[in-house]
């Protein structure tokens, strides 16, 4: 009996595109749409979109709606709306402009394109939104064949739940802020999330382990030695700290898995690196780190507080606050008018246990002694803290 493969899904920007197409057929049509056709580019076909709804709003404006479906993967944007709003302009009228997004993307002389509510803002770029260059791709090239020469469009993308799904990532830890990312260079969202995918990981590390064992890197590492790099925000970052690709491995959430299969392939030396949303659930257990399966972050957070004596009214604000960055920012904000190291006391107590539970769950599954250390980095891309074997480790890395 065989399992059924992980079901594959689209990106945001599909579905934003689709929406797009919808409203736009709406106003040249005013007719009942319930799909559109979308060309995804990347890769080269066309699929089907189910439009969820579609409506004018004016004479010259329409909304659609799309609902967002990314396969098998444990996705927060999972079934969550997508809207476009087009408004049409002939030639002659003055095309407007919206509030919405003060830096707005003219893609061709006929289509101007806007953030809105729930899209982020880029603070690197001033606040422009954070529509990348794929799906400001598929808007054109999808939309422009629907236009005549003389037609112009306002295309305003929403995500009514972007700026409180936009929570529950790091997106501010990499410049955006207010909102989710039309983020991705292919319209197909994998299913790497997903249970069957974890095989493509550890494949991925035993090739590396074997890389280094054949072609050890001069002059300082060991080829025992690798770097685990909790998602692409983590692998990004520590190459910009200027540890080599050779030594990162992408883990996704799968911590538990990586960590005894490297130990299996003889890796006796292991640095996590992720934010420290993420890495802080190993401090309390937890070895799969997608929220779907376990959180626990504020009550880890909120232990460590009690453990190296915090008081019970701050214990109690730590706890009530909303996210792990918002405890965070409240320890931060403590330290800084009471003259208290809180947040290096506090971290310090979590790096440690993340570093003593990942040994001992190792240890515990196949019995090999691995050391493993931890840096952990917040949403600004700054370091909050890294154990003593973290910094140990870090040394021997060129």
């Amino acid at each position: 009996m065989t399992e059924d493969k992980p079901r594959s899904g689209y990106t945001l920007p599909v579905f934003a595109a689709a929406s797009a197409i919808a409203a736009l057929q709406w106003l040249k049509q005013r007719q009942a749409i319930t799909s559109v056709k979308v060309d995804l580019i990347n890769p080269d076909e066309t699929v089907e979109i189910a439009i969820e709804q579609v409506s004018g709003i004016g004479e010259t404006t329409a909304l659609a709606i799309t609902r967002s479906d990314p396969g098998d993967n444990l996705d927060i944007t999972r079934n969550t709306p997508v809207w476009a709003m087009v408004e049409l302009h002939r030639e002659a009228e003055k095309q407007g402009s919206s509030s919405l997004s003060p830096t707005p993307y003219p893609l061709t002389p006929q289509i101007t394109l806007l953030g809105g509510e729930g899209i982020g803002r880029i603070v690197d770029a001033e606040g422009k939104a954070a529509i990348y260059a794929y799906a400001r791709q598929l808007l054109q090239a999808n939309l422009l064949r629907l236009l005549s020469p003389e037609e112009k469009i306002t295309v305003t993308i929403i995500l009514p739940e972007g700026r409180q799904l936009a929570d529950r990532t790091a997106n501010a830890a990499f410049g955006v802020v207010d909102g989710l990312s039309l983020l991705g260079t292919s319209a197909i969202s994998q299913p790497l999330s997903a249970s069957g995918q974890l095989d493509i990981y550890l494949e991925e590390l035993r090739q590396k382990i074997k890389q280094l064992n054949n072609s050890p890197l001069p002059p300082c590492p060991p080829a025992s030695l690798l770097v685990f790099c909790i998602g692409e925000n983590g692998l990004d970052l520590a190459q910009k700290l200027g540890i080599s690709i050779q030594r990162l491995v992408k883990t996704a959430n799968w911590l538990g898995p990586m960590l005894v299969e490297a130990g299996t392939q003889g890796l006796r030396e292991i640095l996590l690196f992720g934010y420290h949303g993420k890495l802080m659930k190993l401090a309390g257990g937890i070895f799969h780190t997608h929220h779907y399966f376990a959180d626990g972050r504020q009550e880890i957070l909120t232990a460590h507080c009690a453990k190296i004596g915090l008081p019970t009214p701050m214990l109690q604000k730590v706890f009530a606050q909303s996210t792990a960055d918002a405890a965070l920012n409240y320890l931060r904000t403590w330290d800084g008018e009471n003259g208290s190291n809180w947040v290096e006391q506090v971290y310090n107590s979590i790096a440690q246990a993340i570093d003593d539970r990942s040994q001992t769950y190792i240890y515990n599954q196949i019995q090999q002694q691995v050391s493993v250390g931890s840096i952990l980095f917040d949403r600004q891309r700054q370091i909050i803290v890294k154990s003593q074997v973290g910094i140990k480790l870090l040394n021997q890395l060129c």
